[in-house]
């Protein structure tokens, strides 16, 4: 028995065949066999008839080719509740496979021969004028890459924030910050006197270098100034008042101008 009754190309098609058996009787279908023009799609299914009395083997194949088809079955097994056993020829099933193609199409009618296509004429102008206009693109890109830097205008100088006053410093908490800044201010000065007490000195190599080279200099209140706010600015000195030591330091970098002429 085949299923569809008129399968066509590369359609499924399945192959039944009713195996009787008595009670208690198994059936155990072979492998159907792969062919040039077909192959199985999965393998058989058994199950026993409706009402009993039999099984029903079936196979779903697919076919490649049209025409009539002869397909080779594969025997069958049945086995007995005693453990007995029996085979049955496989036989053969036919069928015909339709194609998909239709008839009109499978012997076409001659048609006359096409007249010889005329070669077109072609000519360079339109690649000769892209090649000229990409060229052209490419000397004006470049052009406009390598084009003279231009002049900065003439404006404002920069305008800088006014320096916050120390009293703002130590109102928020950071006297070291105020000791700190004095002490740059003043070392400032006393390299720009004397240039051998540069700021890469500690502040008695610096103090040192000054009693050395310049006699005539400040150097108690040096010491005692620059003494002060070290302690301030390394957190040694607590209760100290570090606005007027920054006032005294900046009053005394002021002094210091006159050392740049002294002899040493």
């Amino acid at each position: 028995m085949t299923a569809p009754a008129r399968p066509t190309v590369a359609d499924t098609v399945w192959l039944a065949r009713l195996v009787p058996a008595g009670p208690g009787w198994w059936v155990r279908a072979g492998k159907l066999p792969a062919t040039p023009v077909g192959e199985p799609l999965a393998d058989p299914a058994v199950g026993p008839t409706v009402g009993g009395g039999g099984w029903t083997v079936r196979y779903a194949m697919v076919v490649w080719t049209p025409g009539p088809m002869v397909v080779e079955m594969p025997p069958v097994w049945r086995l007995g509740p005693d453990g007995s056993a029996d085979s049955l020829p496989g036989g053969t099933a036919s069928f015909t496979v339709a194609s998909v193609i239709p008839d009109s199409a499978a012997a076409p009618a001659p048609r006359p021969a096409l007249a010889p296509l005329r070669v077109a004429r072609r000519t360079p102008l339109p690649a000769l004028a892209a090649l000229l206009f990409s060229a052209g693109v490419l000397v004006a890109v470049i052009a406009w890459r390598r084009r003279l830097p231009r002049s900065a205008a003439a404006g404002l100088d920069l305008m800088l924030d006014p320096e916050v006053g120390d009293e703002r410093w130590v109102a928020a908490g950071e006297p070291k910050a105020v000791a700190a800044r004095a002490v740059s201010q003043l070392r400032d000065a006393l390299a720009r006197a004397v240039p051998e007490a540069h700021a890469a000195l500690s502040t008695p190599e610096c103090l040192e270098v000054v009693e050395r080279t310049r006699p005539g200099a400040p150097i108690r209140e040096l010491r005692e100034l620059l003494g002060a706010l070290d302690q301030v600015a390394f957190a040694t000195a607590h209760g100290t008042d570090v606005v007027s030591l920054a006032a005294r330091a900046r009053a005394l970098a002021e002094r210091l101008a006159p050392l740049r002429t002294a002899a040493p």
